[in-house]
Parts: C-alpha cells; structure tokens; sequence
C-alpha cells in the first residue's frame, strides 16, 4: 500500500542521550549498519515525543490526533546502494499511548509499535516522564529541566556540536516482524533549533539491560529538547538487512 505523508506538531520532544562502547553497540546493529560515531564513542538514546494534529497530508489540523510516543534509537551509517556513506538512526523498540498508533504500525507508521501508559507532568521548561509498557519491558523514566548549555561531562563540546550531529539522524528505520526488513521514515521540518536539557533522574530498561550493554559500556551523556515544530514524516523504502549485508 501507498503510505501518506504525515503531518503535524511535535508540541514536545526530548532527545536522552548515551555515550556507548562502539563494539558492544555493533552486536545488537542489524546486518549492513554500523554505528555513526562521534570520537570514540557510539551514540545511542530514547527520543521522547509528543505528537499532536497528526493526519495525512491535506486534511484538517482539527481531524489529527495527539499522542505520546518513545523510540529507543542508535546512530547509525550504512553503504548505499551508490557506495556513498548514508547516516540515520536504528530504531530497535517504538512505544506508544495511542491504540491508533499500535494498530496502524507498519501501515501509517513504521515498525512495530508495542502499547504503554505515560505518566507526564510537562510545565513549558522542566518535565517529568514515566513510561509503563504493558509488555513490562523497557520501562522508562525521566526528570528534567531546560538550561543553557550542555553538562561539562558531555562528548560533545558545544550545544551546536550536538545539534549538527543529530539534526542528521533524521532517517529512521524501525524493526518490523520480517528480521530481514526495517520501515524506514524520515523526518522533515522547515527549521531545526535544540535546547539543552538537564536531566536529574533518567532510567531506560532497554540500555540498563546487561545482556544488551554490559556495566561499563554506557553512560549518559546529555539531554536536548524541541518545542512547537511543524513536521511532516515521509516513508522511505524499506532497509533490506540481507542485500545490505552482501554488498556493504
């Protein structure tokens, strides 16, 4: 099926951010990614994001429905079928508190989308998030506030250094019940602007789990946050792991 172009309002997005060790970050990569680095290290997160008036392209704002939605995300690069350098993100987990979401995953939206509960408390600068899965995995949980720069022990040395890095992680591709194929998306908005976010409490199931990043192999890094931004997401043809793996 053709998938619409959709549209909307990111009225809210947090970027959390990790530093990882490369090598254990490539273990859990499908065939044909590698990880995007910035130095020495892997950088990996959760991008958590309010939606709202989201519809397809050409209806109404007032038709567009609100959620709230989290995507565990690596950076990434892979060889295009040109032999040039493409970069985006690997988006192994999507979670959603929109039934719409779950059931259109894989049609309107990319990947598998897994059901949750979110808990938010969002006062304009500072915001407290929860995330409750139903399937009880990948629980997350985060407590911040926006600042003016970013914390000293960051990889990154600048608030622009950090910007330029993830305004080109804007192609996404998520797993889907095929191992051999990722949904692919990209996100397209008229202006990109970031702000650091300082966050006092953070906790993600997914990077805590010792079967995926043993002790040592990451740590938090920093956070950004995006307000009020038009956006449009367009799909993108799907990552085949299989030939990526024979000619990468």
């Amino acid at each position: 099926m053709t998938v619409p172009v959709i549209k909307g309002i990111i009225r809210r997005r947090l970027l959390i951010n990790f530093r990882a060790d490369p090598e254990v970050t490539s273990r859990i990569l499908p065939a044909g990614m590698r990880p995007k680095l910035h130095g020495s290290h892997a950088i990996v997160g959760i991008c958590l994001i309010r939606l709202e008036q989201i519809r397809p392209k050409g209806l109404p704002a007032a038709l567009g429905i609100a959620s709230e939605n989290a995507a565990h995300r690596i950076a990434v690069e892979w060889t295009g079928h040109d032999g040039r350098c493409e970069e985006g993100v690997f988006v192994p987990r999507r979670d959603t508190g929109s039934v719409i979401n779950v059931m259109a995953g894989g049609c309107l939206f990319p990947g598998e989308q897994h059901h949750a509960r979110f808990e938010v408390q969002d006062d304009g600068r500072g915001v407290s998030l929860t995330m409750i899965p139903d399937d009880g995995h990948a629980r997350i949980g985060v407590t911040g506030v926006a600042v003016e720069s970013l914390p000293t022990r960051s990889c990154f040395s600048s608030l622009d250094e950090a910007s330029e890095f993830f305004a080109h992680d804007c192609t996404g591709y998520s797993t889907t019940r095929d191992p051999e194929r990722l949904d692919g998306i990209k996100l397209i908005t008229p202006e990109w602007r970031v702000q650091p976010f300082e966050v006092s409490d953070v906790h993600s199931g997914f990077f805590a789990d010792a079967s995926r990043f043993p002790k040592g192999s990451i740590e938090f890094d920093h956070g950004l946050v995006m307000r009020d931004i038009d956006h449009e997401w367009h799909a993108l043809p799907p990552f085949d792991c299989v030939h990526a793996c024979a000619t990468g």
